[in-house]
C-alpha cells in the first residue's frame, strides 16, 4: 500500500529542497534531518550566523567560532553536515589562512572525489569571490567579520 502524505506539511526533503529555514524554536525543536536526526544547538548557532554572510565575502571557521562558540573543527563539522544548502551559504567559510578550505566534507582539490574543492571555486567565483591557483583568497577585502569587513 503506498504511503500517503498529507499536502498540509511537505516531507522533510521538501521543506529543505524548498529553502525553508526553521526559525522558531518549536519548528527547531521537531526538524529532524532526512536521516531523522535533530540539529544541536551549536549547529543551529552556525547555521543561524553563517546565514548572515553576505553574497561576495567569506568568513573563516574561526571568526565563525568566536562569534557562536566551539572550535574551528566543531564549525566545519556543522557546516559539513548542513541540510540547508543553499539556504545557509556553507561554501563562504573558508580557512583563518585564507585558504578555500573544506566543502561537503573534502578539503583541497586532491581530495576523494577531487571535486568538491572545485565546485566551491566555482561557486565563489560566481559571487565574485576568487582564489589564486594555490586555493588562496586573492582579496584579502572580501573577508567579512559580523557587522564589519576587516
Amino acid at each position: 500500500m503506498p504511503v500517503i502524505r498529507s499536502s498540509a506539511q511537505p516531507s522533510i526533503s521538501g521543506q529543505i529542497k524548498a529553502g525553508i529555514y526553521p526559525t522558531s524554536q518549536a519548528e527547531r525543536a521537531t526538524f529532524r534531518t532526512i536521516n531523522g536526526k535533530r540539529i544541536t544547538e551549536h549547529q543551529w548557532d552556525v547555521y543561524d550566523f553563517t546565514k548572515t554572510i553576505p553574497r561576495g565575502q567569506v568568513s573563516t571557521y574561526a571568526d565563525v567560532c568566536r562569534a557562536v562558540g566551539g572550535s574551528p573543527r566543531s564549525v566545519g563539522s556543522a557546516l559539513r553536515n548542513n541540510p540547508f544548502a543553499p539556504c545557509i551559504p556553507c561554501h563562504r567559510v573558508i580557512a583563518s589562512s585564507l585558504y578555500i578550505g573544506g566543502f561537503v566534507g573534502e578539503w583541497g582539490p586532491d581530495s576523494k572525489t577531487k571535486t568538491q574543492y572545485h565546485r566551491k571555486v566555482a561557486i565563489l567565483k560566481e559571487e565574485g569571490v576568487t582564489f589564486t591557483e594555490k586555493g588562496y583568497l586573492q582579496e584579502k577585502e572580501r573577508v567579512w567579520k559580523e557587522n564589519r569587513k576587516i
